[in-house]
């Protein structure tokens, strides 16, 4: 039996490159620590998406997103992060 979908709103960080928050309700600011939201900076809207266990997210695993949703009225996706071991054998291929 599937789940019904859940609405979620994203909006991305203004001083963040590739930081969201999906939230449970549209504008549902007050969820928030003020500590996060001070850091995330003003939200800009981006879009409204129905989320559904099948559903499948480009960075996100969508049940913990819904999960958090449910707990705690928000979810907060981190930027990519580089790994550090990647980068010298990707400067190396690229010299020679």
């Amino acid at each position: 039996m599937s789940q019904a979908p859940r609405p979620c709103w994203i909006y991305k960080s203004p001083r963040k490159e590739e930081m969201y928050l999906y939230l449970a309700a549209r504008e549902g600011f007050d969820v928030l620590p003020p500590a996060l939201l001070d850091h995330f900076g003003p939200p800009v809207f981006v879009m409204e998406l129905a989320l559904h266990p099948e559903r499948r997210l480009a960075r996100e695993d969508v049940v913990k997103v819904m999960t958090n949703l449910e707990t705690q009225g928000f979810h907060l996706q981190m930027p990519p992060q580089i790994r550090p071991d990647y980068l010298p054998s990707f400067h190396q291929s690229t010299l020679h």
